[in-house]
């Protein structure tokens, strides 16, 4: 346990912290792919957010139609003031396509769709959260909206991934934090020392107010949650943002290899970091970074293999040093802007979005 600062306000647990928040402001989104559905740890969200009453809650679905009907049903039986959003409906895709907006599907777009059906009701604050939390706890949600109640704009969560006797997050402790290390070395920039202040920066777990949600844009699929970040920074900086310890926290993990492991990952991440980084400046030198990072990521290696020996924890660390290799190769520049727009710029407006959802919704049901 322990109560240091970073730059940016870090709220820590001290002792199982339930702080009073505006719950019943707040829409929470929770984005689904088919392999959730009916599963222990998205049960388990769901349950959990019915015993919180949360204003709203917003599923962006992305599932093919012969799935829908099912995900409706199972999220039918929660008591919850629940909005599906099918976000591979026919009408969705030619709103999308007519707004000059057709582009890579994933988890990225989805939560941008979900966060235009946020802006569509009058909640004041939107709440993200992975639903692959086996841990989910009723005190995640108003730890993320306490900070917002009390002045700031933006906060995201934070919390140790060790499972199993074993150290995880490894696509933030291995890629992301050495990265961001090997840049802050070569260039003395505010942005950099942003984004090193956050304890776990790649977490899913992260709520805006109002205002500034209209304001973000999304990458389409991995660096989500570093390009909201860049706009966080852009928009509030140090002094408008907030990290809170979310405490024990157990998801799925990733393979490191196939399209949607671990290495595929960081090169979307990075390519994210590096579009933030540029647009505040900093110009990286590509050609040298990749052994820059690994000179870094391997000082990261031993750090954390220390620490794991000092907790009797198991630590791979051929395996550790392998994915850094692998990472290295990752590291490109990005390949121009292909975001979502901030809603508040947006051709396409939310309420068609959830017209248009509810209007596919209902025929893939019929």
């Amino acid at each position: 346990m322990e109560y240091v600062q970073e730059r940016v306000t870090t709220l820590h647990d001290l002792g199982g912290a339930t702080p009073d928040a505006p719950v019943d402001r707040a829409a929470v989104v929770v984005p689904m792919t088919e392999r959730e559905y009916a599963g222990l740890a998205a049960e388990r969200v769901l349950s959990t957010l019915e015993r919180i009453a949360p204003g709203r809650v917003v599923v962006p679905l992305r599932a093919s139609a012969s799935r829908v009907d099912a995900f409706a049903e199972w999220l039918a039986d929660y008591d919850l003031p629940l909005t599906l959003l099918w976000c591979d409906g026919p009408g969705v895709e030619t709103l999308l396509r007519d707004g000059g907006l057709a582009g890579e599907r994933g988890k990225g777009r989805d939560v941008w769709l979900a966060l235009g059906a946020a802006l569509a009701g009058d909640e004041e604050y939107v709440v993200f959260h992975d639903a692959d939390t086996k841990t989910y706890d009723r005190t995640y949600v108003p730890r993320l909206l306490f900070p917002l109640a009390r002045g700031h704009s933006f906060s995201k969560g934070y919390y140790a991934r060790v499972e199993n006797r074993r150290l995880y997050g490894r696509l933030f402790r291995l890629f992301y934090a050495p990265l961001v290390r090997a840049l802050a070395a070569d260039h003395d920039a505010a942005v950099l020392d942003y984004l090193a202040s956050f304890r776990y920066a790649l977490a899913g777990e992260f709520a805006a107010t109002r205002d500034l949600a209209a304001r973000l844009r999304m990458q389409r699929s991995w660096g989500l949650e570093v390009g909201t970040l860049g706009d966080a920074f852009a928009h509030v900086g140090f002094d408008g943002s907030a990290q809170v310890d979310l405490g024990a926290y157990e998801h799925d993990h990733r393979a490191v290899s196939g399209p949607t492991g671990l290495s595929d990952m960081s090169r979307q991440v990075g390519m994210a970091l590096f579009a933030v980084v540029e647009a505040e400046g900093v110009h990286p030198a590509y050609e040298t970074l990749p052994a820059r990072y690994r000179e870094t990521a391997r000082r990261f290696v031993r750090a954390y293999g220390a620490d794991a020996a000092f907790n009797g924890l198991d630590y791979p660390v051929d395996e550790e040093r392998s994915q850094v290799d692998r990472y290295a190769e990752a590291i490109v520049p990005p390949a121009g802007d292909d975001r979502l727009p901030a809603w508040a710029d947006a051709p396409i407006d939310p309420d068609e979005v959830c017209e248009r959802a509810a209007a596919d919704l209902r025929e893939v049901r019929e």
